[in-house]
């Protein structure tokens, strides 16, 4: 029994058909990256894996920038033409002040020193420039359930929910409450523009019965329990 991508996607489409104005948070991401998104600016995706959202704005983003800690993921990334490096969140190899936006897609979530990272991201930013973020949240129940596989979690996830091993990494969840983040941010010297939580009861969707659990579930439980958090940070 597993959950593969594409019918989670599909789950996903039957809860917004059960929940009018319910959307996913890849989705509202993705439209918050749109609406704060200029021409002419340097933007640079952390953790951009083998694509990242580049794929998607195309050539909405005028100076794209991708930054992954794995050399095989930029080898084999899709955008062949896509000025990247190897480099951790928490050492960016950038001058002060050179960019205009940051985004970090299902990255915080494994930071072993967010502190430091959240440092590190006000740093290259210039003043008013913007860092979007997209990220479970450790107090729903699926973020939790994976703080207690602990070790196992590296090969169970892939199983349940037919991911290559390779794409799954350790989680830390030291940067995924809203209490944290809002924390980082002023540490930072960030200014909190938008910091949402979002529902998805697609996790355990292993049966129908299971997704229509979920879904009770899902309107029973309080925000603070949802499972993503989607994130507009500015610099100040």
């Amino acid at each position: 029994m597993s959950l593969s991508l594409e019918k989670q996607n599909a789950y996903r489409q039957r809860y917004a058909q059960l929940t009018p104005g319910w959307q996913p948070a890849t989705e509202v991401y993705a439209f918050l990256i749109r609406q704060y998104l200029q021409m002419g600016m340097h933007v640079l995706d952390v953790g951009c894996g083998r694509g990242g959202v580049f794929e998607q704005l195309g050539a909405a983003v005028s100076y794209p920038i991708g930054l992954d800690p794995d050399w095989q993921s930029l080898a084999e990334h899709r955008l062949p033409d896509l000025p990247r490096f190897a480099a951790t969140a928490d050492h960016l190899p950038l001058e002060n002040g050179c960019l205009d936006m940051v985004l970090s897609s299902w990255v915080l979530e494994h930071l072993p020193d967010p502190e430091h990272t959240f440092q590190e991201t006000a740093r290259v930013l210039k003043t008013g420039g913007y860092f979007l973020f997209i990220t479970p949240n450790a107090t729903s129940p699926a973020a939790m359930l994976n703080r207690l596989l602990g070790p196992l979690q590296h090969r169970l996830v892939p199983k349940l929910y037919g991911r290559e091993e390779v794409d799954t990494f350790q989680v830390m969840y030291r940067a995924n409450t809203q209490r944290q983040l809002t924390q980082l941010a002023k540490n930072a010297g960030f200014e909190v523009v938008a910091l949402r939580s979002i529902k998805d009861p697609t996790y355990f969707a292993f049966h129908p019965v299971l997704f229509r659990l979920s879904v009770w579930w899902s309107r029973i439980a309080p925000l603070g329990m949802a499972e993503h958090l989607v994130g507009v940070y500015r610099k100040i």
